[in-house]
């Protein structure tokens, strides 16, 4: 074997080193399991940043460059992020109340319940008829406090979330503002009315600009790309069971880098304790 290896020009360490690897397996199989099982229990949805975040928060340290290598040599990466959401307008012009933008697109604040924010999405079902979804977000931690589902954007659909987010928000430290877009909703004498009965301050986006709204459009965004496109078609049942699923997961499962690593009801939680 020396012979062998003077004549190839290899050092007999770099021999017996190659030799001893090879019999310790892959040294890395443990953590590439560990790095499949997440991808796969997020549904392909999670990247190598937010798949190394779920690794510290299993207090597995690892380089995200190493884990985006790992990745790479398991061909795991997301493929639904490529189609943009379908938006559903609701604006009929000024048939009741406008009020100004309060937000201005400061959308950050540290105060849970001070800033919400909502909106109406739609989605088409195998059965030929259309889901409308209308949720109710915090913008402290994107945290969705309420929603509503329904086949038709009738006032309803708006006005059941709103209360039930009232009701979550009672008893908010300070005073809450909750931001629109103008669609005929939130025009409307009932939306305005409850809110001035729970003095709870009201904003509109300008008419045409989505991103006075961005937070929500985000969310609409990751919604449509994480369940709905590039998936079979589903009935309007099976699509409301799905959508109130994906809602479950998202504030209760599915981590942020701006929230820490963390997940929306998660991070509500630890900055109580923080502030107790």
């Amino acid at each position: 074997m020396k012979d062998v290896l003077q004549i190839v020009g290899i050092p007999e360490s770099s021999y017996h080193y190659h030799v001893k690897r090879l019999k310790q397996g892959n040294p890395h199989q443990e953590l590439e399991n560990t790095i499949q099982s997440i991808f796969n229990e997020h549904n392909e949805n999670y990247g190598y940043r937010r798949i190394q975040l779920e690794l510290k928060n299993r207090s597995i340290i690892v380089n995200h460059k190493k884990v985006q290598r790992i990745m790479g040599k398991l061909g795991l990466k997301g493929n639904k992020f490529t189609r943009k959401s379908r938006r559903y307008s609701s604006y009929k012009g000024s048939i009741g109340t406008v009020v100004k933008n309060r937000i201005h697109r400061r959308f950050n604040t540290s105060i849970p319940y001070q800033k919400l924010t909502t909106d109406i999405t739609e989605f088409k079902c195998s059965d030929e008829v259309k889901l409308y979804l209308s949720p109710i977000m915090d913008m402290y931690n994107g945290e969705i406090l309420s929603y509503g589902i329904s086949m038709r954007p009738t006032l309803d659909l708006v006005m059941k979330p709103l209360e039930e987010a009232l009701d979550v928000v009672k008893n908010a430290k300070y005073r809450t503002t909750i931001h629109s877009d103008q669609g005929w909703h939130y025009q409307h004498g009932k939306w305005v009315s409850t809110l001035k009965e729970h003095k709870v301050f009201q904003s509109m986006s300008r008419k045409g600009n989505c991103l006075d709204n961005a937070p929500m459009e985000n969310f609409f965004g990751l919604l449509k790309q994480e369940m709905y496109y590039g998936e079979s078609p589903r009935t309007y049942e099976e699509l409301k069971r799905t959508i109130e699923a994906y809602i479950e997961y998202y504030n209760n499962k599915r981590i942020k880098q701006k929230l820490a690593g963390m997940s929306p009801v998660q991070y509500r939680l630890h900055t109580s304790q923080l502030a107790a």
